[in-house]
């Protein structure tokens, strides 16, 4: 998989936040960004697939279908 260069304006002082949870982990703040979107990504994913699973099989964890 290639990359895609992506350009941000931010405020210093979130910058200086970012600079400081990633030095934290031992990431540069590139690493540390990249991460958290794919972590959010993840989140909004699995999310996305419990909302279908309840969908499917309602809250009780039966097939919508069968409930009565």
């Amino acid at each position: 998989m290639g990359s895609t260069v992506l350009s941000l304006r931010i405020d210093g002082e979130l910058l200086d936040r970012l600079k400081q949870h990633a030095a934290k982990r031992g990431m540069s703040v590139q690493d540390y960004v990249v991460r958290t979107l794919i972590r959010d990504d993840f989140d909004e994913r699995f999310q996305s697939a419990v909302d279908e699973t309840e969908k499917f099989y309602g809250a009780e964890g039966v097939p919508a279908e069968e409930v009565t």
